[in-house]
């Protein structure tokens, strides 16, 4: 009866360590029950790097989600959509980019806010953006514009 017992508590503990990590990974991953967030749109000429899930950062922090990516077939632009943490506040003279976390590193959509008094509506676009770089396009330019520079 005594092992029974101990089994018994050895499975409740291992059950208790399983909740607790998942409640862990779901509050440091976002993936847990979301706060009130603001969607907003923006419309890109490249958005590359970027898919439904990325990261929206201000200062290094995340505050929000990338919730949607799609070809405007009249604009040829990807229009993209975005959640940020209701708390925020931002000016209508905000500008959103696409940055690179480093050489290897992968992409986030990062919020630059601006300084109007007045602030932008829930749901609106963001006129400021600017799109994602190629490195190997930069790389590719530097090379030709290097021989084009000697002519």
């Amino acid at each position: 009866m005594a092992n029974q017992t101990t089994e018994v508590l050895v499975g409740g503990a291992v059950l208790a360590v399983a909740a607790g990590f998942f409640i862990y990974a779901a509050q440091v991953t976002g993936a847990g029950p979301a706060g009130g967030a603001v969607g907003y749109t923006a419309s890109f000429t490249s958005v590359e790097g970027v898919s439904v899930g990325t990261d929206v950062r201000l200062g290094g922090v995340k505050v929000g989600t990338v919730t949607g990516l799609s070809l405007n077939p009249e604009t040829f632009r990807a229009d993209t959509s975005f959640t940020v943490d209701d708390s925020l506040r931002l000016p209508e003279d905000t500008a959103i980019l696409i940055s690179s976390e480093g050489l290897l590193g992968g992409s986030f959509v990062e919020i630059l806010p601006g300084g109007s008094p007045l602030n932008l509506e829930p749901g609106a676009e963001v006129e400021d953006t600017q799109s994602a770089v190629s490195l190997i396009n930069l790389l590719l330019k530097f090379v030709a514009g290097g021989d084009n520079a000697e002519s």
